[in-house]
Formats: C-alpha cells, structure tokens, sequence
C-alpha cells in the first residue's frame, strides 16, 4: 500500500481500532495504572470521571508529567490524565485520523459510535496498516 493509498483509502477507522477498552476511576493512582499497562502490555488507559470517560493517561504521559516533575507515585491519574478526551467516529477514514492525530500532536485517539467509546485507535495502528 502506498502513500496515495493511505490517502484514498476506504479503509475506516473501526477496520483497525482496538475493540478492548481499559478504564479506572479518577482516582486511581499513576503506580497502580502503570502496573496494569506493564501486566497488560498496553501503553494508554482511559480515565473516568462521574461514570464518564473524560481523560487518557499514556506512557508518554509517564515522560513528561510524573518522571519529569518528580510526583510521587501515589498521584492521582486525574491529576496529570490528557483532558479533554479527544475522539475520533468509529466510521470515518484512517486517513481522517491520522490527520487528527497530526493536527492535535498526539499518537492516540478514543473511537466513538454515537458519542460512546467502543475502542481506540493509535499511530501504530495506521503504521501497521500502511505497511501491508
């Protein structure tokens, strides 16, 4: 598949997204949510707040919000989570989320299906894709 491909691909976002989706409270703390991305092999856990995913906490997140401002490991997630959640239709072009994750500098979007979160969707995902 070449670059032109990826543009005018038909190819939509719910043909590539991870179905699987892990969420904590608010509450829980970053030690905890990194333990469950080491058990899980995952690098982003989504984040609830009143019973609503409203936030993402990433292993870049570990990088550049806990490592680098030196916060203890009982910390919150809601405290340093990305926020506003930022999403993507299940039923748009993979090339409209890589635009998305360009434009919004970031390597991972929530899939929506009317306004729910049914699975994720990353940069891997679309570089996976682009090489078959």
């Amino acid at each position: 598949m070449s670059r032109q491909d990826f543009d005018s691909s038909s190819i939509l976002v719910k043909d590539i997204m991870t179905k699987a989706i892990i969420s904590v409270p608010g509450e829980t703390t970053v030690f905890q949510v990194a333990k469950m991305m080491e058990q899980g092999g995952i690098g982003a856990i989504l984040v609830k707040k009143d019973g609503r995913l409203n936030g993402i906490i990433t292993d870049r997140d570990y990088a550049t919000k806990i490592v680098c401002n030196n916060l203890p490991s009982d910390t919150a997630v809601q405290k340093i989570m990305s926020s506003p959640l930022i999403t993507i239709n299940y039923d748009e072009t993979i090339s409209a989320a890589a635009e998305r994750m360009t434009s919004k500098k970031i390597r991972k979007l929530a899939v929506t299906d009317n306004g729910n979160v049914v699975g994720l969707i990353t940069s891997t995902d679309l570089v996976t894709q682009l090489t078959k």
